[in-house]
């Protein structure tokens, strides 16, 4: 019998004929299975399996993948695509359409793992890297998760100091931020289905909210496809060149690699029957897309609104229409002619000032909603990366005690000592952070993916080994030239020389990641000491293939 992790579920008496999916690095029967997810599991409704497609088995596989597009639509996301409108026009629409595409196939892959294996990443990387890696690869993913929670307090404050016309000062805001978390996290008590519902609930606000300031704003539509199709970006220099890479850095998060492989968990699959397994990948990537596409058209409004409002525009016409129209915060924009600079509470602003009080607020609603669902699945994934990676059972309530407590006190100090100006600030450092743990997830989902050993007939094909490998070093680097951007713009010398000696640390620790991760591709000349050991590989026996 399969053990190793809540995920798996009973083989059905009638199919005791069917070959099990032995997984080597599962606990063997005299350990607690690690569970990791909510107890109740979605059953699977039973149709004729020779049937191409089922309506009714994709709505039950429907949720794991709209909580995972979230992490596409958090404050971080939302200011990046605003900021790419204001500083490019339509110009980097393709770059968001390639980010995202480059997401879901990442994300197909961690769905794939939980899905085979039973266990979610974090889980797999326990069983597999050394002591010491391990810590510090959970230390890293930490501090991911960390930086994604600060952001979405900002983006909470924000939206709650723009609902309220200033009244809820940013410091009050991040405070009720830690309150209704705590709230909607006891959600999940009435039930795995209306927690998966009210995460939809609030994708449908930012949907509302974000095409309300779509059509009000009317953006050329011939522009937007132009925009989406066409890779190409002309007159683009430095600036245009960082926004692109820092998309691609905002779009594609680590944290929600562990998180994916997690949620998958939740559906009731016979993983010993691999005609079951087979089916659950199909549906669980045909709502991924889903779930992307409408993260997709999300951040197109949001791009194409400033676009066609605001690129070009300079800080003294902003601030003449912010005079004419009473705003309280025409003073955040200098009377000067350098190019207009905005984040989510400047966005707020200036869509007050040129569209009215409603387009600000509708805004504000929709920021609101961006942060309150991505804080929820940030904790969700620092709960299940603590458990998986040390093992370690906390209740949920202490670990967003104590996550939300890590993210919350720097975040204080600024909103209580420093102005809004420098609480949007942090989003940059924020996003250099979480550049830079991007490869402490793509480099062990893309190992373990690769590994017969614990995937079986599942595990990835030449083509996705070297694709992948491929797909992960390009993100990569683009990400780390966002990092060096940031880093050579610091003009320090002691903020250099800390850089450098961390520098050396983390490529070492990356070295280490891809070392193994070659092997487990196949590059056994590598291993030169015999030191990497891999469960031996068990095959499947053979079945007939479901045809897809």
């Amino acid at each position: 019998e399969l053990t190793g992790s809540a995920g798996s579920s009973r083989a059905d008496p009638g199919s005791s004929q069917e070959p099990e999916l032995y997984s080597p690095a599962s606990p063997g029967p005299q350990q607690e299975p690690i569970s990791t997810y909510f107890e109740e599991k979605v059953p699977i409704p039973e149709d004729d399996m020779t049937k191409l497609f089922s309506f009714r088995k994709l709505w039950a596989f429907t949720g794991p993948g709209f909580l995972m597009s979230i992490a596409y639509l958090d404050p971080g996301n939302i200011e990046s695509d605003l900021q790419s409108g204001a500083r490019a026009g339509f110009k980097l629409l393709w770059v968001l359409l390639g980010a995202t595409i480059i997401g879901l196939l990442l994300q197909r892959l961690a769905a794939r793992l939980g899905v085979v294996t039973g266990m979610h990443l974090a889980e797999v990387c326990n069983r597999h890297y050394p002591t010491v890696p391990r810590i510090i690869l959970w230390l890293m993913v930490e501090l991911a998760i960390i930086g994604s929670d600060m952001q979405e307090v900002i983006g909470c404050a924000i939206a709650l100091n723009l609902l309220s016309v200033g009244r809820i000062p940013l410091w009050a805001g991040v405070l009720i931020t830690i309150i209704d978390t705590f709230v909607f996290l006891f959600l999940d008590k009435y039930g795995l289905r209306k927690l998966e519902a009210f995460f939809g609930f609030l994708i449908t606000i930012m949907a509302l909210s974000f095409g309300y300031e779509y059509v009000r704003v009317a953006p050329d539509q011939a522009e937007v496809l132009k925009g989406m199709f066409v890779p190409y970006c002309s007159g683009c220099g430095p600036t245009q060149l960082e926004q692109a890479v820092g998309i691609v850095g905002a779009v594609i998060m680590p944290h929600n690699i562990y998180l994916h492989s997690a949620l998958v968990k939740s559906r009731d699959i016979n993983r010993a029957n691999k005609k079951e397994v087979k089916e659950a990948n199909k549906y669980y990537f045909i709502e991924s897309s889903i779930a992307l596409f409408i993260s997709f058209l999300i951040n197109v409004f949001v791009v194409a609104v400033f676009a066609e409002a605001f690129y070009g525009k300079t800080n003294m016409e902003v601030s003449l229409q912010c005079n004419e129209t009473g705003s309280a915060h025409s003073e955040l924009f200098p009377a000067n002619n350098e190019t207009l600079e905005v984040d989510i509470y400047k966005g707020g602003v200036v869509l007050g000032c040129f569209f009215g009080p409603a387009a600000l607020y509708i805004w504000a609603i929709g920021i609101l909603a961006a942060g309150q669902s991505s804080t929820m699945t940030g904790t969700y994934s620092g709960q299940f990366v603590m458990e998986g990676f040390l093992n370690l059972r906390w209740s949920r309530f202490a670990r967003v005690l104590l996550t939300r407590s890590i993210a919350i006190f720097p975040t204080l100090l600024v909103a209580v000592f420093q102005d809004v100006q420098h609480l949007t600030g942090m989003n940059d450092f924020l996003n250099v952070l979480q550049s830079m743990q991007l490869p402490f997830a793509l480099i062990p989902i893309l190992t373990f993916t690769s590994l017969t050993s614990l995937m079986n007939d599942f595990a990835n094909g030449l083509v996705w080994k070297i694709g992948g490998g491929l797909l992960i070093l390009v993100v990569c680097a683009i990400n780390m030239y966002f990092v060096v951007v940031y880093v050579t713009a610091l003009n320090s010398t002691v903020l250099y020389v800390f850089s450098a000696l961390l520098s050396i640390a983390y490529l070492s620790f990356v070295c280490y990641l891809v070392w193994r991760c070659l092997i487990a591709l196949g590059v056994s000349r590598l291993d030169f000491r015999g030191s990497v050991q891999y469960p031996p590989t068990v095959l499947m026996d053979e079945q007939p293939e479901f045809d897809s």
